[in-house]
């Protein structure tokens, strides 16, 4: 079982109890999936750009890409409908707490001039972050990188607000940037 699973089941739901004052386990706050996709928008002129992006998600993940197409054409991007765009995956279970912890205590530290993720989230108490490079996954070699692609992380998480769910992030370490109080005096 993976190791935030089982911090989950003994340590974080006892503090969301008390932190929240909810009894009942199945009304706290819980992570659903992970979907981690990239846009690659040189892919309708080099399709081993995507082939390359498929690849590093895959690594990353340790689960099959799926591959996205477009959904409208948009002349000025010289893009049509059902194009191939991107890639994705959605982890859930094992998969998705291994790869959350991996981006908890791996990722975020190698990331360059790294001071915190923000705490907005999207009113729907779900969190999206973007990284601008995947080489901070240390899955990725660095010479196989033929142009630095960024990726989207969105973590669909069960809960009641968004307060809700910044506690349960909260509770799994989430390096979220520290509230500076600024003085005057």
């Amino acid at each position: 079982m993976a190791r935030l699973r089982d911090q989950y089941l003994s340590e974080v739901r006892a503090e969301l109890r008390e932190k929240l004052g909810v009894d009942n386990d199945h009304a706290l706050p819980r992570l659903m999936k992970i979907t981690v996709s990239c846009g690659v928008g040189g892919a309708k002129d080099n399709k081993k750009l995507l082939e390359n992006a498929v690849g590093i998600l895959e690594r990353v993940t340790g689960q099959k890409a799926v591959t996205t197409r477009a959904r409208k054409s948009i002349a000025q991007f010289r893009l049509r409908q059902g194009m191939l765009v991107g890639a994705r995956v959605t982890l859930r279970g094992a998969r998705m707490y291994e790869f959350l912890d991996r981006l908890i205590n791996v990722v975020t530290p190698r990331i360059r001039d790294f001071r915190g993720l923000k705490r907005k989230l999207d009113g729907h108490g779900n969190y999206n972050m973007g990284l601008a490079e995947q080489s901070v996954f240390p899955e990725v070699d660095g010479e196989l990188l033929e142009n630095q692609q960024g990726m989207n992380i969105a973590m669909t998480i069960r809960s009641q607000s968004d307060e809700h769910s910044v506690a349960l992030l909260e509770a799994y370490k989430f390096p979220f940037r520290r509230e500076e109080v600024v003085t005057v005096g």
